[in-house]
């Protein structure tokens, strides 16, 4: 198994290099953005391929911007194609209300961990907060720090889940990484007074 999987990656660098690096990059980057849209996709796999393809720095930097382009797409969506006749249809629904009310005032740091942690469905979020229509520069900020740590987690540590929980050392880097992202929130909250 592990040859087909060499063998497989070793083709997809040849057929990477033998093209445009720009054409190659637009198409590592149009796969992540399209799995914000069509969460079925395997972002860890996608993530992967990245790092794989084009290094864990050019890798990593189009995952993580892919991944903020994908989920702002996705918020768009949301909040300008659908979140008018989403409230129309609220109007009879009070406790449907207050849900939507609560993701709307989630709190700054609160949003960024939920963003941040891995297993969290992040095409929900986008859908909840682009229908609540959550300020669109709270949920941006969010964005940038907390796809920090899942392109980490998705990317240096893997795509087999089995093994990223079983190494503590794993386990360990990414709970430090999301208690510096919420430090970071905290810093941000402070300055840009999202409450």
């Amino acid at each position: 198994m592990e040859q087909i999987v060499s063998h497989l990656i070793e083709a997809l660098r040849e057929l990477a290099s033998s093209q445009p690096l720009f054409i190659s990059m637009s198409f590592g980057f149009g796969l992540i953005v399209l799995e914000s849209i069509l969460p079925v996709l395997p972002l860890a796999l996608f993530i992967a391929l990245n790092l794989l393809l084009f290094g864990n720095g050019k890798g990593f930097v189009l995952s993580w911007v892919a991944t903020i382009c994908g989920c702002i797409l996705s918020y768009s969506i949301c909040k300008y194609g659908f979140s008018n006749l989403f409230y129309r249809h609220l109007k009879n629904h009070s406790k449907t209300s207050v849900i939507v009310d609560k993701i709307k005032h989630i709190s700054f740091p609160n949003l960024v961990i939920l963003m941040a942690i891995p297993f969290t469905p992040a095409f929900s979020i986008n859908i909840g907060a682009g229908l609540s229509k959550m300020d669109f520069k709270k949920f941006f900020f969010a964005l940038l720090i907390s796809k920090l740590s899942i392109v980490y987690f998705w990317g240096f540590v893997g795509t087999t889940l089995v093994e990223s929980l079983t190494d503590i050392t794993i386990l360990f880097k990414l709970f430090s990484i999301i208690l510096l992202v919420f430090l970071l929130s905290k810093l941000i909250l402070k300055k840009f007074h999202f409450e």
